[in-house]
């Protein structure tokens, strides 16, 4: 199997696919017109979430057999036109659950502790201790929207922070929530009762913009917002808005609409705390997405179904 690996991925992951018996190409950095004129000669295709794999790229594809996202979200694969070509479509799922579930914490601690601020003013020369009062997670309720691997270790963590837990997600029952030690609650109910919210759901055509400015309209002054998940879950420019308008006090956001995002309207805000889609990036998820990818793909090298497959595509080639 002549395997295309497009972006960098941990060295685990390689020495599966070389001691399988593979030809790996290394190529990082291609653009899909690029990706598009060698595709033909591959039979797998390897990506993260900076390589683009659209349509024609795909059908473009002639031997093409698998792609694996080494990682969780596919949102940068036509998942729609592999399954028409017959193409396997494989990820990750559960290679960055804690990484993001810690850095969520990471965030929302920097936020109420002021730590970005109050370590660049002490770099800078200046003791200001008075200036950084902040406040504890104690106490305060988290609203989770998405009770899925990554919501569930949140939920888990918060109740370490003796805080109150409540979630949004129509496709988790009342039991399963329950036993998670966590309240199922609406949209609207989790808005308005949070001090804290954090995402954790797909982008999907419905999921798209959840958070606009109506949904903004229903929140605490207080609130602070933070994302790990996908970017275009939240409206941007309207949370910009309720930021410059100090409708919410704060928000951390690790995904952007845009990426890579140097030119988000989000970043000039102090109140803000920006990280360049980091939340996965530990030297253990990497390995985990990697290896849980490779494996899959040699499993299909021998026959085998693999583990995670995110599409179930005819047999076409």
């Amino acid at each position: 199997m002549n395997i295309l690996v497009a972006d960098h991925i941990s060295n685990k992951g390689l020495d599966i696919l070389d001691k399988a018996g593979a030809e790996v190409d290394i190529k990082l950095g291609l653009k899909p017109e690029e990706l598009k004129s060698i595709i033909g000669s591959y039979d797998a295709l390897i990506v993260r979430s900076q390589t683009k794999v659209p349509a024609e790229v795909i059908r473009a594809g002639k031997d093409l057999k698998v792609i694996a996202r080494a990682g969780i979200g596919v949102d940068n694969i036509d998942v729609k036109e592999a399954t028409r070509q017959g193409i396997l479509v494989v990820n990750a799922p559960t290679c960055s659950t804690i990484a993001v579930a810690e850095h969520v914490f990471g965030l929302m601690l920097a936020l109420i502790r002021h730590i970005p601020e109050a370590n660049d003013k002490l770099k800078s020369g200046i003791w200001a201790k008075s200036e950084f009062v902040g406040t504890e997670l104690r106490g305060k309720t988290l609203g989770i929207i998405g009770l899925g691997k990554i919501g569930k270790e949140v939920a888990s963590r918060a109740q370490a922070f003796e805080m109150k837990v409540i979630a949004h997600d129509p496709f988790v029952s009342i039991d399963y929530a329950r036993n998670l030690q966590v309240k199922l609650v609406s949209l609207k109910k989790l808005l308005k009762e949070s001090d804290f919210i954090t995402l954790h759901l797909t982008l999907t055509p419905s999921t798209k913009g959840l958070i606009g400015a109506k949904e903004l309209a229903l929140v605490k002054p207080t609130v602070r917002i933070i994302n790990c998940a996908r970017g275009a879950l939240i409206d941007e420019k309207a949370l910009a808005k309720a930021i410059e308008e100090k409708r919410i006090a704060g928000a951390a956001i690790d995904v952007y609409c845009k990426e890579p995002a140097n030119d988000c309207v989000l970043l000039k805000y102090e109140n803000v705390i920006t990280t360049p889609h980091i939340a996965a990036s530990t030297t253990e998820a990497q390995i985990a997405a990697a290896t849980i990818v490779a494996k899959q793909i040699v499993d299909l090298l021998n026959g085998k179904p693999p583990k995670y497959a995110v599409n179930n595509p005819s047999v076409k080639k």
